[in-house]
């Protein structure tokens, strides 16, 4: 193998044993989900969450991002047809390599403990996540038979 301008004899000799050592792994949608949890948990309460909440603040930015991708208006129904990545897989699908969903702003229930007191006080914090439509996912059976 060729070494570029950029790369040192040593870069060349690392990067050729580099991808022996990296599997492709699943993504995971967030990191510190993840923490202490299962992937089943995390899942069910994405789709929990997803499927039982009241906000409609959210539904001007999945539409217009939806149509810009080209999904017609009268296919976009939130809480039915646009999920985040966890929940799509609680229901059994997986989001397509690649795929580049609507970013969207959501308030999520948090425990924050008061300095002065020490006590646990709830408070709700504004966090960033992704949602896909349908037409974006496909179903985990036939992921799994195309990484295989």
């Amino acid at each position: 193998m060729a070494t570029t301008a950029r790369e040192t004899p040593e870069m060349s000799v690392r990067n050729q044993e580099q991808p022996q050592q990296q599997e492709q792994k699943p993504a995971l949608a967030s990191s510190k989900a993840w923490e202490g949890k299962g992937r089943a948990v995390v899942e069910s309460q994405a789709l929990a969450s997803a499927i039982g909440g009241q906000s409609v603040a959210n539904y001007a930015a999945i539409f217009a991002g939806f149509e810009a991708k080209g999904v017609p208006s009268a296919e976009i129904r939130p809480r039915e047809n646009v999920f985040t990545f966890n929940a799509w897989r609680a229901l059994g699908r997986v989001v397509r390599k690649g795929e580049q969903g609507v970013s969207i702003v959501t308030v999520i229930p948090c425990a924050k403990r008061d300095r002065k007191t020490g006590e646990c006080v709830q408070v709700r914090k504004a966090k960033r996540t992704t949602v896909f439509h349908v037409t974006q996912t496909e179903p985990l059976q036939l992921a799994g038979q195309v990484a295989a």
